[in-house]
């Protein structure tokens, strides 16, 4: 295995993920999260009590745990950095049971995922305030475009779409439904359309509407596709001719069922047009979870949301304590603390 000797203690990166307890709405969305993340069942815990029956954590159960990491998504890098955490306080003789293994890793994930929660806040100035959406096809980015608009139009934000993928077949009809469902405007051209003039003329439409956000949808594209993703390029020179600040926010959606893949997909995106936010969707079901924690420690990417679900109370703020509580223990939280 790759697992570097231990180093001194260092400070947590953690912080602010603990200050302050989530809203009751929040507990509801997360123990959602807990049921449908591995279908209720965390790949690092599901048989600890099997794997180490009343004895002391070794360097044996160490090498599971690591191989567990690295095929739950997690990536070399911060499955390491969780693993240099277990070897010192192994060494320090620190690892009693597994009750001090999971609050050893919890601790480093939340170093690594805490400095990541940011949740998007829509401030007084610019107007309209620009989210440009990116990410491949299938991602659900689509879903998050509708979702997003209901969840800022319950605030209290006037929004806008723009139907910026011409190129998908029926790609517009499904903005123009999200925007019925919403009761929002869409700026639309036909199949075929420039992606970069119908954005220029949804910025200009929005900002003549007195728009608070404009949530412009984009081509699902490749990551390995050079052209669409100078197209991009050409949508942010476009209309940076309106706002020089503009798009405001570069938000990639990924899908988190692809693993490790979706991290390259990030990496490729954050290199080409530089992202400004994530929003990590179809974390239910098959999905474990972990590459959030790669993408974190290799990125270090604001992640903005979490989608679960197809209803629209399925998508809500990442928040990094209950996030890691989710992939620890899953929906078996007290048995899993008692094993």
């Amino acid at each position: 295995m790759f697992r570097k000797k231990a180093n001194p203690p260092e400070s947590t990166r953690s912080g602010q993920a603990d200050s302050s307890g989530p809203s009751e709405e929040k507990k509801g969305f997360f123990r959602r999260l807990r049921q449908r993340l591995n279908q209720g069942e965390s790949f690092l815990t599901y048989d600890l009590a099997h794997l180490l029956p009343g004895g002391k954590p070794d360097e044996a159960f160490l090498e599971e745990m690591e191989t567990r990491l690295l095929s739950g998504d997690v990536g070399v890098e911060a499955t390491s950095r969780i693993m240099e955490g277990l070897d010192r306080k192994l060494w320090r003789d620190e690892l009693k049971d597994t009750r001090t293994v999971m609050e050893t890793m919890r601790e480093t994930m939340l170093g690594i995922l805490g400095p990541c929660e940011a949740p998007l806040e829509i401030p007084d100035t610019p107007r309209p305030f620009v989210i440009l959406m990116v990410g491949v096809n299938g991602s659900g980015k689509t879903t998050t475009i509708g979702k997003l608009a209901r969840r800022f139009k319950d605030q209290g934000q006037q929004v806008m779409l723009a139907a910026g993928d011409t190129f998908r077949a029926a790609a517009v009809e499904q903005i123009q439904v999200w925007g019925q469902r919403n009761d929002v405007p869409v700026i639309a051209q036909q199949t075929g359309a420039d992606p970069a003039a119908v954005m220029f003329d949804a910025l200009e439409a929005a900002r003549a509407r007195d728009i608070d956000v404009l949530i412009a949808d984009t081509a699902g594209r490749l990551h390995t596709q050079e052209n669409l993703m100078e197209e991009l390029k050409k949508i942010k020179r476009v209309m940076g001719k309106i706002d020089a600040d503009a798009p405001h926010e570069t938000l990639l959606v990924l899908d988190a069922s692809l693993g490790q893949n979706a991290l390259v997909q990030a990496s490729r995106f954050h290199e080409a047009i530089g992202l400004t936010g994530l929003v990590m969707s179809k974390l239910d079901g098959t999905a474990k979870g972990g590459v959030l924690l790669a993408v974190a420690e290799n990125l270090g990417v604001p992640i903005r949301y979490l989608g679960i679900g197809e209803a629209a109370e399925d998508l809500d703020e990442f928040r990094a304590a209950p996030f890691v509580d989710a992939l620890l223990a899953g929906d078996r939280s007290q048995e899993a603390g008692s094993a």
